[in-house]
Parts: structure tokens; sequence; C-alpha cells
């Protein structure tokens, strides 16, 4: 797989932060009176902006509940809910290997660009990535629309670059554009919808998705 360019999800894809986001969005549920999610129904919305995430979560159109509910999942996930967020097992070594190959990395995120810093800062890996989108900067997935701004920024064409992610929304905006796509079982939406959108590969561990990435 000889891709110039790989574009990565970050929650799921990346970073093991799922039960972290379940656990803010209940708190949010609870602070703000409303029916408190179950785990499934959170994962379900994982990789979608926060706001359109928490509407569609909660089946709202309230704009004014909507905000609350979004600032205080933002309080959670900063000052109250303490779940870890670590890197999922042999990441590191993969960026490192991948950058060393002259891949270009970039992420693709629902993160909003606070939470994608805060990220890279915690786990030392912000270095490794050429450019990002994020939920300021772009239409929310399952909207091509980041995708499309990488291609731009870095001069690429669509058939030059992978999308690797969890989300069947990560493998929307990649056959969106004609873009191979790499689905993760080990994230948030089963195998079986990821296979859904005809990714060129389906893996299940960070080791497979490195061999499958690394040029021989």
């Amino acid at each position: 797989m000889s891709y110039k360019l790989i574009i990565f999800d970050w929650d799921g894809t990346l970073m093991d932060s799922a039960a972290k986001i379940v656990n803010c969005m209940q708190i949010a549920a609870r602070e703000c009176a409303v029916p408190v999610p179950d785990s499934e129904a959170v994962g379900n919305i994982i990789g979608i902006s926060l706001k359109p995430a928490i509407m569609q979560l909660f089946g709202i159109s309230d704009e004014f509940l909507a905000e609350r509910l979004v600032n205080a999942y933002k309080h959670a996930f900063v000052e109250q809910d303490a779940t870890p967020c670590p890197l999922f097992d042999g990441v590191p070594a993969m960026l490192t290997d991948l950058k060393a190959q002259g891949r270009v990395l970039t992420v693709a995120t629902g993160k909003a660009r606070r939470g994608l810093d805060r990220a890279w800062s915690n786990t030392g890996t912000g270095h490794y990535f050429t450019a990002s989108r994020c939920a300021d900067d772009a239409e929310s997935k399952p909207s091509p629309d980041m995708l499309s701004q990488l291609l731009d920024e870095l001069a690429m064409q669509p058939q030059d670059a992978v999308m690797v992610g969890d989300t069947v929304y990560d493998m929307q905006m990649a056959q969106a554009l004609g873009m191979d796509r790499i689905g993760v079982s080990y994230g948030v939406h089963a195998q079986v919808h990821l296979e859904q959108h005809h990714p060129v590969a389906i893996v299940h561990s960070i080791d497979e998705l490195h061999a499958r990435l690394r040029l021989p």
C-alpha cells in the first residue's frame, strides 16, 4: 500500500478514548436533565463533530439545549472525568516508521482543534503530522470536506491517499471522494458495518495496520 498520504482518524483509531467519551456524554446528560444514553448509543455517534453528534444522539433540535450539552460535555472531559485515554499499543512505533519512510501523515477528526492539540501535547505525537482537519475547520463527517481540504493543502489527489478509521463516517467520507479506506475493527463501529463501505482492508490491531501501511 504505497500511498503518499495517510489520513488517520483520531478517537478509536489511534487513541483509546471511547470509554472517556461515553462517560463524559453521560455526565453531560445528567447535568442537563435529559435521558442518559447507554454506551452503544454514544458509540454510534463517535466521529461526528460534537454539536451535531449531540443533536443526533439526544434527538433534539433545540439549539439552546444542544449548547448546554456541548458545554457540559467539554467541562466533564477536561475537568471532571479522569478516565485515561492512552494511545493504542504500537501507535508511536507505527508513526515513527511511516514517517521515516517519507509518508505524509495527517489527521481528520471530529474533535475540536483545542482537543486535538491537547491530545497531541499529552501524547507527544503532534510532530508526526504534516496537517490536520478538526471540527472547527470543516463540515462534520461524513461530509468529505475534511479530506478535500487536506488534499488541496497538500496538492494531492484522492488516489494518492488512504483514510484510516474506526467508524462508518470515516468510510463514507472517503468513499464519497473515491479514496481508498482501511477500517479498524478495534474501535467503536462493528466490522460488519465498516464492510458495507468496501474498504480495501479491515485490520484488527495497530500491528496489523502498521504491516498493511508500511512500504516493503
